[in-house]
């Protein structure tokens, strides 16, 4: 009987040692299939971990830009004292070279911020300050710093304007010395252009600095299904930042005056409201899908000009602007996005009894597409094309002679307070001696403090 219950107890034993140890010599035999599931169960662990990170950088930037914003959009309609104030600083510096002299760079680049040189360029270091002033106004001042090519520093009052608040019917008024609301570039700050410089047809049209002065501007939200606001304004007609308008006249040498389309201008002065510079426009908005927004716009400009006692300037112009962005991003990427202005000028050369009288027809037109193919990095190419009829010696004038331009470039932030742009520059002109340039810029941007929000 001892033997038997020995021997069951044996072979009990062995039964229960090979059901312990088969499990394993099993699992030794497929120790890599193991392996593979458990390097699939940690990436599926790190993926979902990189899920959450990424929603919690988008939730802190989106917090972060919230405070910056918060004395601009605030409402304090229940309190009569002011909104902390915003101060931000930007600076904008470029290196570059061309195979084009500084002579030549100075009519490719005629932009006041475009690394126009061959060397290294201050392009703009821009002071920001502004608040909401009262349940009534809010107020904002932008003045620029530049160091010219002579080397003298220059200080300029860009901006200082008010805005009101919390009208009736979706109204609002403007008013002080602020960029004219023409298109969807002009009115853009240096630091929030796409490409290092002004494309050729905004600088043709209004100036180096864009197109801004001293004025007041009534805008109405209408109550539409899609978002549609209508601009109307009147500006004063002269100074530095008016071009095609008061702003060019005989210049710094009285014996010889500036010319366009070998037209000699004059000194004229804006004699009452009717040598104002008035400006309309119509900006729209739609949702085309739940990833896909579009803007359209229409902008016109009527004022006096200096080529005679009773000459005038129209310039009309169209603008578009398309936005790809799928449901998911990650601070503001993936994006792509197209933005193309198409503009035309009518100038009257000379008065009506002059024998050589004239209508100078002009017209450009500019359209680029950034893709932000990862968060930080954008790619970016712009084409351009303007020329211009009427007028002598065309062909030799840097304003008015035919241009074509190809920028590719590729742009990195590394935060929001800060980027590098590398720019390419091929230029067409018939005032070029060799008809062709080429240009290469590297561009630095800093910001610090709290910047005003501008027109994106």
């Amino acid at each position: 009987m001892f033997f038997i219950n020995n021997r069951i107890m044996s072979i009990a034993a062995a039964i229960g040692m090979s059901a312990i140890i088969s499990p394993y010599l099993y699992a030794a035999d497929d120790r890599e299939s193991l392996l593979q599931q458990i390097n699939e169960m940690k990436q599926q662990s790190q993926k979902i971990s990189n899920a959450y990170q990424s929603k919690l950088d988008l939730l802190e930037d989106r917090l972060k830009q919230l405070e910056q914003q918060k004395a601009a959009t605030s409402s304090i309609s229940n309190s009569t004292a002011s909104s902390p104030i915003q101060i931000g600083l930007s600076g904008l510096f470029a290196a570059g070279g061309s195979n084009a002299d500084n002579s030549e760079l100075e009519g490719l680049q005629a932009g006041g911020h475009d690394p126009n040189r061959n060397g290294f360029t201050v392009q703009n270091v821009e002071l920001s300050i502004g608040a909401t002033v009262d349940p009534y106004f809010d107020g904002q001042a932008n003045i620029i710093f530049l160091i010219d090519s002579e080397g003298e520093t220059v200080v300029e009052l860009e901006e200082a304007f008010f805005t009101s608040r919390n009208l009736p019917w979706g109204l609002q008024v403007k008013g002080g010395q602020y960029f004219t609301e023409f298109g969807r570039q002009n009115p853009q700050h240096p630091h929030t252009w796409a490409f290092a410089d002004q494309p050729v047809v905004l600088s043709r049209f209004f100036g180096g600095d864009g197109l801004r002065s001293q004025g007041l501007r009534v805008s109405w939200l209408a109550p539409t299904p899609w978002y549609t606001e209508l601009y109307l304004g009147a500006q004063n007609s002269n100074g530095e930042t008016v071009s095609s308008f008061l702003g060019e006249g005989v210049g710094e040498d009285p014996d010889e005056p500036e010319q366009i389309g070998s037209h000699s201008l004059i000194d004229r002065d804006s004699r009452d409201q009717s040598d104002l510079l008035y400006f309309v426009r119509w900006l729209n908005g739609f949702e085309v899908s739940d990833t896909l927004s579009m803007n359209l716009g229409f902008s016109g400009l009527q004022g006096p000009n200096t080529s005679g006692l009773s000459t005038d300037t129209q310039i009309i112009g169209t603008d578009i602007y398309l936005k790809w962005q799928p449901a998911y991003v990650q601070r503001g990427f993936p994006f792509v996005s197209w933005h193309t202005e198409l503009l035309q000028r009518r100038y009257e050369a000379g008065d009506s009894e002059d024998p050589s009288q004239e209508t100078l027809n002009d017209w450009g037109v500019f359209s680029q597409a950034l893709w932000g193919f990862r968060p930080g990095w954008i790619a970016g190419l712009r084409v351009e094309f303007a020329e211009s009829e009427g007028g002598e010696d065309s062909e030799n004038d840097p304003l008015r002679d035919r241009r074509k331009r190809v920028s590719p470039n590729l742009t990195w932030h590394p935060t929001e307070y800060s980027k590098l742009r590398l720019q390419y520059n091929r230029d067409w002109a018939n005032h070029l001696s060799g008809g062709t340039a080429d240009s290469v810029s590297l561009q630095v941007e800093f910001s610090l403090g709290a910047h005003m929000a501008h027109i994106f």
